[in-house]
């Protein structure tokens, strides 16, 4: 497409563009912008903590650490292994288990310039390009040179990439890149790195600590206004814990969990936004928070895994979107705003060329038999053996049949704001990967969030055990937790919405209304609090 069509593409029919789809939030750091109207319902929702009641675990903390990671993705894995080869002991608190996030659901690769032919410059151009031209230059610059040695490190952690015979890097194109430069292990990169990254962690036990479902739901904070630490809640005691910390990374992923504008998503179940809230309530600016990354290809059919993630790299390989007439519709590696909002265009009454489902949902086919003509039989099942065996659990073999596929809530562009030290403007708050804002703009390229968690994952261990070996703390509280429901209260903000959301509730309204009327004697205003919230969070609020 030229700039013209993109343009018109993107703003008749990707979401963020839709009617309702952002709003002003009210209050914070952001007051006055428009933000993604779930983004900006949550972070104005109301604390799960009362202040008033957290001195006592303030004075005496249930834990103390130099450094606090709150997330065991990739991004806090790295964080937690270079601070330990920098001599720092971390704790990592995460929310489920180590490893339960979207790092282990990717798929297809991750963007490095290590061929012959390429080079950090041309990926920078690209991952520029990719993200309208918005991205800060200078988190792109760092993501871009620093994507060779990350390759290199995770190979020597014991990461075995897909070579050629022989033994170069083998490399495949992804959307809006110019130079073949996706590297990968089969289909399965983000299990691959995630075992190698947890197998790493195990093998600190005495400089890393890690606390599986205790996830964070507020920071604290100093009389000087530095991060001081975090509010644990315990999902097996349903008790809240604190933790003093001289330093804290945030590297707790995405939202899709929330199911902007009702799209099925592609992440992992803990997927909440949860540091967005944290970080936003303690006075941490965010960036780029009115925009949101669809996947042109998640699955629609079987019902079962309905948003499943069908990699960029099944159209790098070759495979096409086509209508219910079999028409290539689309260039197959536009980029991601652009290919999956054409999708949503060819599905939509404007054109009525996409396929129903008998569950009501619409598709366009995606030809994966056309693969193995191009490059010889047996490269689907070699290069995609996850996406094969998902499939055939359902009877579908993808070498001879296409897949049916609509565009699925995947990332979140923007985030909380940070420099090339992964800093943010609390001193002692550092974030990495999807839950920072400003390397990716608008948009994102495919393979580029793999290399983000891990270049500014390792970054973010980095710098911030420099920084404890310095840092002195003063006196901790949580007054922003406070100062935020006054803020509340002041713009006349009446909700029952509480965050962090923690986990995803899916249970059918009519179902959460009859578990209403047998409850009985609560108050009417705290019906959908009921309905969305796990019981401990539920008994915490009223």
């Amino acid at each position: 497409m030229n700039e013209k069509e993109r343009k018109d593409v993107l703003t008749k029919y990707h979401p963020d563009f839709a009617p309702g789809a952002k709003r002003p939030v009210r209050i914070g750091p952001n007051r006055g912008e428009d933000l993604t109207t779930e983004v900006a319902d949550m972070l104005e929702a109301r604390s799960m903590i009362e202040p008033k009641l957290m001195d006592i675990h303030l004075r005496e903390p249930d834990y103390e650490t130099d450094l606090l990671i709150i997330g065991g993705g990739g991004a806090g894995c790295w964080a937690a292994i270079q601070a330990a080869r920098n001599g720092v002991k971390s704790m990592v608190a995460t929310k489920l288990r180590m490893g339960d996030a979207n790092t282990m659901m990717s798929e297809g690769g991750m963007q490095a310039a290590v061929s012959r032919t390429d080079s950090p410059t041309r990926h920078y151009l690209d991952a520029i390009g990719g993200g309208h031209f918005e991205n800060d230059p200078d988190l792109v610059r760092v993501l871009t040179e620093d994507g060779p040695d990350v390759v290199r490190d995770l190979e020597n952690l014991g990461v075995v990439w897909d070579k050629a015979d022989n033994g170069d890097m083998q490399v495949l194109h992804g959307g809006g890149t110019s130079r073949k430069r996706m590297v990968s292990c089969r289909d399965l990169i983000g299990a691959t790195i995630m075992r190698t990254l947890m197998d790493e962690v195990k093998n600190h036990p005495d400089m890393i600590n890690t606390r599986e479902f205790e996830p964070a739901v507020e920071l604290i904070l100093d009389d000087k206004g530095q991060c001081a630490g975090a509010v644990l809640y315990s999902l097996d005691t349903e008790q809240f814990l604190t933790v003093k910390a001289k330093a804290v990374i945030i590297t707790t992923g995405g939202y899709g969990r929330l199911h902007i504008r009702g799209f099925a998503t592609t992440n992992h179940y803990g997927a909440t936004g949860d540091g967005l809230v944290m970080a936003y309530r303690a006075g941490a600016k965010l960036k780029f928070m009115d925009s949101v990354q669809y996947h042109p290809t998640g699955a629609v059919f079987p019902e079962q895994i309905a948003g499943f993630l069908v990699t960029e790299k099944i159209r790098g390989a070759g495979g096409q979107p086509l209508n219910k007439d079999g028409e290539l519709f689309v260039f197959p590696r536009e980029p991601r705003d652009i290919e999956s909002s054409a999708i949503i265009r060819e599905c939509s009454a404007d054109r009525n060329m996409g396929l129903d489902t008998f569950a009501g949902r619409m598709g366009v086919w995606l030809d994966s038999p056309i693969i193995d003509l191009i490059h010889g039989a047996g490269y689907t099942r070699h290069q995609f053996p996850g996406i094969c065996r998902q499939f055939d659990r359902f009877g579908i073999d993808i070498v001879k049949l296409p897949m049916l596929i609509y565009p699925s809530l995947h990332y979140q562009n923007g985030g909380v704001a940070i420099n090339e030290r992964c800093e943010t403007n609390i001193p002692g708050l550092y974030v990495a990967g999807e839950a920072s804002g400003g390397v990716h703009g608008r948009n994102r390229l495919m393979g580029n969030s793999v290399l983000d968690y891990n270049v500014f994952g390792r970054r973010a261990g980095q710098f911030a055990s420099e920084y404890v070996k310095t840092a002195q703390l003063g006196k901790l509280n949580v007054n922003h937790v406070t100062a935020h429901a006054e803020e509340l209260l002041r713009e006349g903000i009446d909700t029952d919405l509480v965050s962090p959301l923690i986990l995803p509730s899916y249970t059918p309204d009519d179902v959460k209304i009859q578990q209403m009327a047998r409850l009985g004697n609560i108050p009417a205003r705290h019906s959908m609090l009921r309905s969305r919230f796990t019981p401990g969070e539920r008994k915490t609020h009223l």
